[in-house]
């Protein structure tokens, strides 16, 4: 099979690795070809030819070309289509920039495109970057990136009798099941982590609601502290691993609250 030259496609980085004394591979996240890996010649000696392009969360046109599918693609040039200044101007908003990043490199698998993937980081990103962003899309992020990844978490019933969810009953939700279970269910148990209805009616409401009204929807202290204790063991048994970005982005933002880069 010949070398296929000349292809374009708009790309998100998502990391990358100084290679040598001047190349530097690059992870790329794609809209036509899903997750992308190539080598940028010369890229740390040449600053015009890929200036501010092959940075983190970097939106680029990029040209490649490269053997067959799998193989390490050779990135002959990349345009800067956003290089969201306003998030890197402000830490808060970085942190979860990045958080978002290894997200979507930890769900995505080289060669699998995944449009819709593509589109609600672009639109998150574009959210964070304006300003308009609020901490708990961070759970509304989540949980459209898990069903477009095919690991939705069962929040709407009782993952054993499939009863719908109640107002007056108890829930614990349980990673390895990826749902809820009532407390009829649990029998008593106490493993899994404590849901109360509020907090599941809140996540499916943020879940399923335009992107332009997330603004709207508030999380209580204890949903807010619900969602991510529940969000977070699930995303970690799905991966076998907690992101790195995750870690950073409690310790720093949480102390903070909303009192730096997010809009109140």
């Amino acid at each position: 099979m010949g070398v296929q030259k000349g292809i374009k496609t708009d790309a998100f980085v998502l990391r990358f690795v100084d290679y040598g004394e001047s190349d530097r591979i690059v992870t790329f996240f794609s809209s036509d070809f899903g997750k992308l890996k190539g080598i940028a010649k010369g890229a740390r000696r040449s600053r015009k030819r890929f200036a501010n392009a092959l940075e983190p969360f970097t939106r680029n046109r990029i040209l490649f070309s490269r053997k067959s599918q799998g193989q390490l693609a050779l990135i002959e040039g990349a345009d800067v289509l956003d290089h969201y200044a306003g998030i890197r101007a402000d830490l808060e908003r970085t942190l979860t920039a990045s958080y978002f990043i290894d997200l979507t490199d930890g769900f995505t698998a080289e060669g699998k495109q995944l449009p819709e993937l593509f589109a609600l980081l672009s639109e998150f990103l574009g959210l964070i970057d304006s300003g308009r962003f609020k901490p708990p899309m961070l759970r509304f992020f989540e949980l459209r990136l898990l069903k477009i990844a095919g690991f939705e978490p069962v929040l709407d019933r009782c993952t054993s009798c499939s009863q719908p969810l109640e107002s007056s009953t108890a829930y614990r939700f349980y990673p390895a099941d990826g749902g809820l279970r009532c407390a009829r269910c649990v029998a008593g148990g106490t493993q899994g982590f404590p849901v109360s209805p509020g907090t599941a009616r809140s996540l499916l409401i943020g879940r399923a609601a335009d992107i332009r009204m997330l603004g709207r929807i508030a999380l209580t202290e204890q949903s807010d502290r619900e969602s991510r204790r529940l969000l977070a063991a699930f995303i970690r048994h799905i991966l076998g691993r907690e992101p790195k970005s995750f870690r950073i982005l409690e310790e720093i933002v949480r102390p903070w609250g909303s009192a730096s880069g997010f809009s109140d």
